[in-house]
């Protein structure tokens, strides 16, 4: 009888659960409502079951349906509150403290997650951060196979010195900058992830709906890719997944798995005449290992002499993605975390042997890239005062697979679990800095970035601003000459300015060319905040830098035109050339141009150049030489005047093989 009664409670409980009313989790207190627009509130409640929603001076009711959904709009606002949001069924719900004003949201990779207190003098920033009609909330970084409809611990925070170290530094200068001229309550939903692709922030729909015909092959590849996709749970895609994963890397490796000879990978004596070899530095999914994610062990030998063994030996490596445990002849000289940090390890003399050695490195991989990488010049032994290169062929066997998936490793990953439940949250625009994670497919971002844009548009039905903050300068690999993904990438963002009501910040001036996450946040929420003065709150600044319009060859000089000028072209520090330009006669061969600003146009010539055939500006991935800019203070945006053929256009996306 005892169990009868619980049985019977816990029906009850579980019933009295199911009539709860309750609202989508991106309400809560502290919230920012959209002004001047319809204000879609949802949520769930007991099938059919009658719902009262109260907002300021408005009240309206409405039905959940079979499903339990149930939505309302409330009616246009004016910016204003605090108020309270009052939404009534079985049970009362109370969303207090609520302001109208303007929302973004704030989304990418790491550049735009990167907080107030990782950026430029932060704690002064957070000691004056008294703004209390600014609001932040950051969406949870998860990933699901299937479109969720919740949002997991997420609430709004009111900007003060306690809170802002954590909100997202471009979103929170971009916020600051609107405050300051509006005079309004700003929201900002901060739906960013570091690291993340183009490809994991596209749904499956933007993809299968894809109908751009200008560049058939690209379509039918992404509509090829998603068909692949299979319609199951996170759970059932990673069985898949590890499935397909073991039986290629067996298949690759010729052997099954085995953690029987583990211990011993790191061993002198261990014969490893049977591992497969790749390169280092490199990425090894740009090998024979190709998309994987996991543990792999890396070894290589290399000989001494006597007289080597009593010099200060030190071990460096450029880089590993992402941590390791680095072992010489058995013995542990050192591991680190970390994908981008250098390591230095110094060898012990007592554990080197003359004649033959062995470095072993277990090299922990957890998503992208993989393995070492780096300049090929700074994997080296030091001994002494000589250097012994270690940069080429390697040994290299998996020990273990990642039994997880990634935010990377299957498209829309990202927007399900991160986008779908904002839908249809009511907002004014999106900011948007991503596309380092792309760099290597830039190419291909041409038609994925705009497919973004246009997807998540169709989704809320509306077409919003979306402005965006191109690559920053970054010391990376590759020039006019050699292909340069980076400049590649740059040139894909600059051409999705052709999809309407968008707009793009240039920081070549800003960036930091020795790390990918400049800190100088408060110049690039200054230039987007520059950007909707004038395309939506203003319309009266100039927003933007010098824009490429023109290219004429006249005696052998270059003569180039710019739009966005403003009041006139300008050099910085007043220099009396420019720096940054390109450019190659008809035999793709390109050298550094002289080039001066004469009546707003700029004047190139080259000795080794006759004829000028084509020009590139800031085609590199450090281009903080690049010093032409317009006399509001905005940087040229980089631009080419060739079609040649590009280093990235052989590059694609494409998604683990699974067995289904």
């Amino acid at each position: 009888m005892k169990k009868h009664y619980l049985l019977g409670f816990f029906l009850l409980l579980g019933n009295l659960i199911q009539a709860q009313i309750s609202i989508a989790s991106i309400f809560s207190d502290n919230m920012v409502l959209q002004r001047n627009v319809s204000i879609p509130v949802w949520g769930w409640a007991k099938a059919n079951e009658k719902v009262e929603v109260t907002f300021h001076n408005q009240k309206k009711t409405t039905k959940a349906d079979k499903t339990g959904k149930w939505s309302i709009h409330l009616d246009n606002e004016i910016a204003g509150g605090p108020y309270i949001l009052y939404i009534k069924g079985k049970n009362i719900i109370e969303i207090k403290n609520v302001l109208v004003g303007e929302v973004w949201i704030c989304s990418g990779q790491s550049n735009m997650e990167w907080t107030v207190g990782q950026s430029d003098d932060a704690n002064n920033e957070i000691a004056k951060a008294n703004y209390p009609n600014i609001r932040h909330i950051k969406i949870p970084k998860e990933i699901n196979s299937i479109p969720n409809q919740i949002l997991n611990n997420v609430k709004w925070s009111v900007c003060s010195s306690e809170t802002v170290s954590d909100f997202t530094g471009i979103g929170y200068f971009y916020a600051k900058k609107l405050q300051e001229k509006l005079h309004i309550p700003i929201g900002l939903i901060n739906a960013s992830w570091g690291g993340t692709n183009i490809e994991t922030w596209i749904s499956r729909e933007g993809f299968e709906s894809s109908n751009d015909t200008s560049d058939g092959k690209q379509t039918e590849l992404f509509k090829e890719m998603i068909g692949q996709m299979p319609k199951v749970n996170l759970n059932a895609l990673l069985d898949l997944k590890m499935v397909a994963a073991q039986n290629r890397i067996e298949a690759l490796q010729k052997t099954k798995f085995t953690t029987k000879n583990i211990p011993l990978y790191k061993e002198l004596n261990y014969n490893d005449t049977s591992w497969l070899e790749l390169q280092q530095p490199g990425v090894w999914e740009e090998q024979s290992l190709g998309d994987f994610d996991g543990v792999v062990w890396l070894r290589k030998h290399f000989t001494l002499n006597k007289e080597d063994l009593n010099a200060a030996n030190v071990l460096e490596i450029p880089a590993i993605d992402d941590n390791d445990e680095t072992y010489v002849n058995g013995i542990k000289i050192g591991e680190t975390n970390g994908w981008d940090v250098k390591r230095k390890y110094q060898i012990p003399s007592e554990i080197l042997k003359v004649a033959d050695n062995i470095i072993a490195i277990r090299v922990v991989d957890n998503g992208g890239g993989g393995g070492i990488h780096g300049k090929t010049e700074l994997l080296k032994l030091k001994v002494g005062t000589k250097e012994i290169p270690l940069n080429g062929t390697w040994k290299f066997q998996v020990e273990t697979i990642k039994n997880t998936i990634n935010e990377n490793e299957f498209p829309s990953l990202c927007y399900n679990a991160m986008i779908n439940p904002l839908i249809p949250f009511a907002f004014k625009g999106v900011i948007w800095y991503q596309g380092e994670s792309n760099a290597t497919r830039a190419f291909q971002y041409n038609k994925a970035f705009p497919l973004l844009i246009k997807d998540w548009r169709a989704k809320w039905n509306t077409n919003f601003p979306f402005y965006f903050v191109q690559l920053a300068t970054f010391k990376t690999k590759g020039n006019s000459n050699e292909g340069c993904s980076w400049a590649e990438l740059r040139e894909a963002q600059t051409t999705t300015l052709q999809i309407p009501n968008t707009a793009m910040v240039v920081t070549t001036d800003i960036g930091n060319p020795n790390s990918i996450h400049p800190t100088n946040k408060q110049e690039v929420g200054k230039r987007l905040a520059t950007i909707a003065f004038n395309n939506v709150y203003d319309k009266k600044m100039i927003c933007g830098g010098p824009t490429f319009a023109s290219f004429e060859n006249k005696e052998g000089k270059a003569i180039i035109t710019f739009d966005s000028i403003g009041s006139g072209l300008k050099t910085t520090n007043n220099d009396e050339f420019i720096y940054g330009f390109e450019v190659a006669a008809d035999d793709h061969v390109f050298y550094t141009a002289n080039a001066f600003i004469k009546e707003d146009k700029v004047i190139i010539t080259c000795d080794k150049v006759a004829n000028p055939f084509a020009i590139r500006f800031g085609w590199i991935g450090d281009a903080s030489n690049c010093n032409l800019f317009n006399n509001e203070g905005f940087p040229a945006i980089p631009f080419r005047t060739d079609n040649w053929k590009l280093s990235t256009e052989e590059a694609v996306y494409k998604i683990p093989k699974l067995i289904h």
